[in-house]
């Protein structure tokens, strides 16, 4: 079974991208890894470059600004492109599969290659928020999407770069690998979160101060919980150099009517169990 991994990632010194234990996280699972680098003026070539693995293979080339947030999804279908297989690992670069899931996943991909019905495979999410010492929960975060799929040119990213879905727009069918990835795209020093705030308003909104910038603590938001899981072990060292930068508490909830819906919603999952409106970018089988 030949099993490719892919990702894209630019501005990763800047912005603190936990980008090599992303990569060695899905390495053992890999015969080959693709990844496409932006342009960077922080050395964010030469970091990926450090990796040093026969199996990295690096793609450059411009992306196109004009495109706002769909950039990453064009730049994602690059990288799938080059991939040839039995199946494709994505993972982006503020990702690491907890190393409790390199079987999981093996074992589903080997179970699914021969499955006509199985298009891509679900990987679970956890994801911090302010700090690795808390996790954020309900509608307003995703608890699973694809992150395997099958290479070949039947598959596109889709929107901006979440998951994928068929060349007609239609939804992959996908089985659950119980496998998890670690989210730690909210869980840097305060002071990479700002830069990332201006960064996004630059990617989606040409600039525009459309995301009002952070202060010296994130928002509370709804559903947060106290982390009682174990972190992967390719992060500890860089969890140890950032701790004590991440968020220090968190500042008021301001009560909205999206607020408010989201806390009512997170009741009714607490007490039933269904995830009332779930986003789903696959069809599960």
């Amino acid at each position: 079974m030949r099993v490719v991994g892919l990702t894209l990632v630019s501005s990763a010194v800047r912005l603190d991208f936990p980008i090599l234990e992303s990569l060695r996280s899905i390495l053992p699972l890999c015969e080959e890894l693709v990844v496409n680098v932006g342009p960077s003026s922080d050395g964010t070539l030469e970091l990926v470059r450090s990796l040093d693995d026969p199996r990295l293979r690096i793609v450059e080339g411009p992306w196109d600004p004009s495109l706002g947030g769909r950039v990453l999804a064009v730049e994602t279908q690059r990288a799938l492109d080059l991939c040839r297989g039995d199946w494709a690992i994505y993972i982006q670069a503020d990702e690491v599969l907890h190393e409790a899931g390199l079987e999981r996943l093996s074992s589903a991909m080997a179970d699914a290659r021969d499955d006509a019905r199985v298009e891509g495979l679900l990987v679970d999410f956890v994801h911090f928020y302010g700090s690795v010492d808390w996790v954020a929960g309900g509608r307003a975060w995703y608890n699973r999407e694809v992150r395997v799929v099958r290479p070949g040119g039947a598959f596109v990213s889709h929107a901006e770069a979440q998951g994928f879905r068929r060349r007609d727009g239609s939804r992959i069918r996908a089985r659950q690998s119980h496998a998890t990835y670690h989210h730690y795209g909210w869980a840097r020093p305060m002071a990479v979160l700002a830069a990332k705030r201006e960064a996004d308003n630059a990617l989606y909104y040409g600039g525009a101060s459309r995301r009002s910038p952070l202060g010296e603590r994130l928002p509370r938001e709804v559903g947060l919980a106290r982390f009682a899981g174990s972190h992967p072990q390719v992060m500890e060292s860089w969890i140890a150099a950032r701790r004590d930068a991440m968020s220090n508490g968190f500042a008021p909830i301001r009560w909205t009517r999206r607020r408010l819906a989201l806390l009512a919603a997170l009741g009714l999952e607490r007490l039933t169990g269904w995830r009332p409106f779930e986003y789903r970018n696959y069809v599960e089988v």
